[in-house]
């Protein structure tokens, strides 16, 4: 039974700091990649940024909105995925999801099967 728990998520001013975590049971980080995902009221559901399974060497992807601010990287040991946010702006403000799949995968909301609930970052001006 695959399970993910998303954690971390608050309000911060812009250029403040959050980390995310992805806390998940039932996959392995050996064969399963693992995304952040937001959603705004009123939008689409966007990649935020995805990171392989250890079989394909954790590579990484970031949206282009979120490169050089955001850093997503995994503990094995811990079964979690980190989402480090930096200098965040107010239109990132969104619900995040993490999401897990079997490799390989497009870092693409369609593709993933398992998804958990979200958690809120809130960014005021």
């Amino acid at each position: 039974d695959v399970q993910l728990q998303a954690s971390g998520g608050g309000l911060v001013q812009a250029g403040g700091s959050l980390r995310l975590s992805c806390a998940a049971s039932g996959v392995t980080f050996d064969d399963y990649a693992i995304g952040w995902f937001r959603q705004a009221p009123g939008k689409e559901r966007e990649v935020v940024s995805c990171i392989s399974s250890a079989s394909l060497s954790y590579r990484t992807y970031y949206a282009d909105s979120v490169k050089g601010r955001f850093t997503i990287s995994s503990d094995y040991a811990k079964n979690t995925v980190y989402l480090q946010m930096s200098n965040l702006k107010p239109e990132d403000t969104a619900g995040y999801y993490c999401a897990a799949q079997l490799v390989p995968v497009r870092c693409d909301p369609r593709e993933y099967r398992y998804w958990g609930q979200g958690t809120q970052v809130t960014v005021s001006s």
